[in-house]
This record gives structure tokens, sequence and C-alpha cells, in this order.
């Protein structure tokens, strides 16, 4: 950033120049003011950055430069109603699976009693804690799962930012279904996921993804498949009768999972679409 004293207005300027990004350059600069939103920052545009401040930003602009994605820089993301913090602990949160919730809650609406949820993976959290936040409170419980201490971590830090939303959280470590307690055999609403489903040499996934973000998070064997299988196995011993099973998957992957559900004894495998008109969720009820 420039020596000497000057204005956020001329710290996005240059942020802009190094990141080739103006809007992230906003955000960098937003997050490095302290600014609770982009109402309070416009108001600050005028004025002069602090040393502190132009530090953390120079710190982060640093990192975008070297490569590292911008929401790591930034600590943060939102997801639907959420601001979530990510590191390179989690997944970075998408907006194609922000429709997974719609999915979630929808089914929710019909039961018309209190409900039980399991978010297989849960990662950063974002999944199962938009459930609790977008439902009455005290309406549903939701078992967030993963197999990685340090995702749950991070799920858990996000949890305090929606306070008694997240009384109905219940944080587990573990593969899959095995980190559930046996006494939730049969009773789960609820399935949803979130898995990995990138063939481990897909030649489609961007660098910056396979660089940055968690392998163990995204690769999932040779076909993708390989823990969609173990999730789609298992959903029908947890399952209540009626309950739902729905999973993100890759957008080519669909006709492979509903087969994978049929075969499971699943009824009504269904692939439902991203806001881009591609398979992107799979969704099976118990009978």
């Amino acid at each position: 950033m420039p020596d000497g004293p000057t204005t956020w207005r001329g710290a996005v300027s240059a942020a802009a120049a190094r990141t080739g990004d103006e809007r992230a350059a906003r955000w960098l600069c937003e997050t490095a003011s302290g600014a609770d939103d982009a109402d309070e920052f416009r108001s600050m545009l005028d004025d002069t950055v602090s040393a502190r401040a132009a530090a953390h930003l120079e710190s982060m602009v640093a990192r975008v430069e070297a490569g590292e994605p911008l929401q790591y820089a930034l600590g943060r993301w939102s997801f639907r109603r959420l601001d979530l913090m990510v590191d390179r602990r989690v997944l970075i949160p998408r907006p194609e699976t922000e429709l997974i919730v719609d999915h979630v809650l929808a089914h929710l609406r019909t039961l018309g009693r209190h409900a039980v949820v399991a978010d297989l993976g849960t990662g950063s959290g974002a999944i199962g804690l938009s459930v609790l936040l977008e439902t009455p409170p005290g309406s549903a419980e939701v078992w967030m799962t993963d197999e990685s201490a340090d995702a749950l971590d991070v799920a858990r830090a996000n949890a305090a930012g929606v306070a008694r939303s997240a009384a109905g959280a219940r944080f587990v470590q573990g593969d899959w279904y095995a980190a559930l307690p046996d006494s939730l055999r049969g009773t789960v609403d609820v399935v949803v996921s979130n898995p990995p489903y990138v063939a481990t040499d897909d030649p489609d996934l961007d660098l910056s993804v396979r660089e940055w973000e968690p392998a163990d998070a995204l690769i999932a064997g040779t076909d993708g498949l390989e823990d969609i299988r173990v999730i789609v196995a298992g959903a029908r011993g947890w399952l209540a009768p009626g309950g739902m099973l729905v999973v993100e998957t890759g957008h080519a992957q669909g006709a492979a999972v509903t087969a994978l559900c049929e075969a499971a004894g699943l009824a009504g495998a269904t692939v439902l679409e991203d806001l881009a008109g591609l398979g992107r969720f799979v969704r099976a009820l118990a009978p």
C-alpha cells in the first residue's frame, strides 16, 4: 500500500490496482477498516487510514497477490444470512450450496413438528447453522458431523455468531454416520450433505481450489463418488419413515447418484438444479 497517510478511498484504488479487482479491493478495505457493513465503510471513505489498519490491509492484499483465495485472506464469507468465519481448515462456502438449505427447509415445513437433521461433513457449519437460523426457535435439532476436528472448531466458532439459534446444534466428530449416536437410528427427518465429489484426476478442478482448499473435503476417489456411496447406502437405516436425503453432487453425477439411491431402497430419487440450471443435488425419501 502507499507510504504515508492515505484515505480509505485511496486505499481502495491502490488495492484494486494490485489485485485487479475493485470489488475485492473494497471488501479487503472494508474488513481492514473494522466497519460493520458496506454503508458504514462508505461513510469512512475520506477518513485517514490508521497505521494498524494499513498493516492489516497490506497483509491481506499480499496474500491475495500470492494466489490465496480472497475468502481466506478476508477470514470470512457470506452464506445466505450467515457471516461465516472461514480459513484453510474448511471449504469456502459456494453460492450454489445455498440452495440445498431451501430443500431442507421445505421438507421441514411439511412436518409441522420438532425435527431432527443430520448435516454430514458440516465443514464451516454453513448448512446446519442456516437451518437453525431459518427455522423457528426450538423447532429443530441439527447434528453437525465432521471427521476433521479442525473443521468442527470452525463450525463451533460460527455457531457463536448465531447466538440463541445455535441452541439446537450438536457437534460430533467422526466419519459420516459413525459420528451419530445409535439412538438416532430410524429417527432422522433429514440427512443433508455437501460431501467431497471431485474425482482424483479431475482436469476441470480450478488450480487455486486444488492448491488452497482442504483435499479431504474435495476429493472422493477415481470417480468422485466414494463418499456419496457411503452416505446413500447408510441413509435408509438412519432416516425416519418419509425422511429425506439430499446431497450435493457434481453436475454430471446426477444419474449415477439416483441409481445409488434406488439400489439403497430409497424412493423418488430426483435430480434438482442449481441457479445455473445444472443438476446439483439429488433428493430421495425413505419408504
